[in-house]
């Protein structure tokens, strides 16, 4: 199934004490590039949670982040220097002698002091905290695939159609080449009987016909394009990421049609070539979407 390098995914978990919130936005890219913004106290779970979105993901710019809520309080203890408060008390009285001050020095101001008031945290088990976390990105990453295959969904379709008509373009080609051939022949004869050469050997017409025949024709193109098509509607059948493949048989259709533009010198095939080419630059913009 084709997938879209587009979507958002958002999964929310929780035990006693934690609610971790992941929030995953994914853009084209072309390879896998993953951003994970993540609390401090929480980086050991970086390693985990790329893998996670590399099992899931393969192409594509996904940008994660994860809000973590602590349902109850963190603080084990709160330790208060009273050395250190005195140090500071006995400095700030000698600095107010010396300036002839008559502030006073209250208690607001002597905690505010570094290291006078040290809270203590308790040690979080980051082990038992992972299964939490996990659900949350599981949740998140089943949205975000989700939304990706439903716009991949609708991009199949709409390239199905666009190489439909590709073929369908091709196939006026094919059907207009022949009667090029005859029409130069039926010019190159009424040009010679204008000119009062109606005479000439018929083999010398006929091996100048054959030589323009020869030069324009298309045909081998029209099968290798032909040949795409088919392997492009495959491709959007497949599993897996196809989104590279894609681009590369858009890249070969267009250089098979170039050379036909390039060798039939008819106005008819000249217009389906630039209605080919411009179906071409519209799958093209697409597949850039695909994974």
């Amino acid at each position: 199934m084709v997938r879209s390098m587009t979507g958002f995914g958002r999964g929310s978990a929780q035990s006693e004490t934690h609610r971790f919130t992941v929030e995953i936005r994914s853009l084209n890219h072309r390879f896998l590039d993953i951003a994970v913004r993540l609390p401090r106290d929480y980086a050991a779970f970086e390693d985990r949670i790329r893998r996670a979105v590399a099992q899931v993901i393969e192409r594509g710019r996904v940008d994660l982040t994860v809000r973590v809520d602590r349902l109850t309080s963190a603080i084990k203890a709160v330790h208060v220097d009273t050395r250190l408060a005195h140090a500071y008390h006995e400095a700030l009285k000698e600095l107010r002698k010396s300036l002839r001050m008559h502030d006073n020095i209250d208690l607001q101001l002597l905690i505010g002091f570094p290291d006078v008031l040290r809270v203590e945290v308790a040690d979080e088990d980051l082990e038992a905290l992972w299964p939490v976390l996990e659900g949350a990105l599981s949740g998140a990453l089943t949205e975000l695939v989700a939304m990706r295959e439903a716009e991949g969904e609708m991009l199949a379709r709409d390239l199905e159609r666009r190489a439909e008509a590709v073929e369908a373009r091709v196939a006026a080609i094919e059907a207009r080449a022949p009667e090029v051939v005859r029409e130069y022949h039926r010019r190159l004869t009424s040009r010679l009987e204008e000119w009062g050469l109606g005479g000439i050997d018929p083999e010398r017409v006929a091996a100048e016909v054959a030589l323009m025949a020869e030069r324009s024709d298309v045909a081998e193109e029209c099968v290798r394009l032909r040949s795409h098509c088919r392997q492009f509607r495959e491709a959007l059948r497949a599993t897996g990421a196809v989104g590279r493949r894609l681009e590369f048989l858009v890249q070969e259709m267009h250089r098979e049609v170039t050379t036909i533009g390039s060798k039939a010198g008819d106005l008819t095939i000249s217009s389906l070539v630039v209605d080919i080419k411009a179906e071409l630059e519209k799958m093209r913009e697409q597949v850039q979407n695909v994974e």
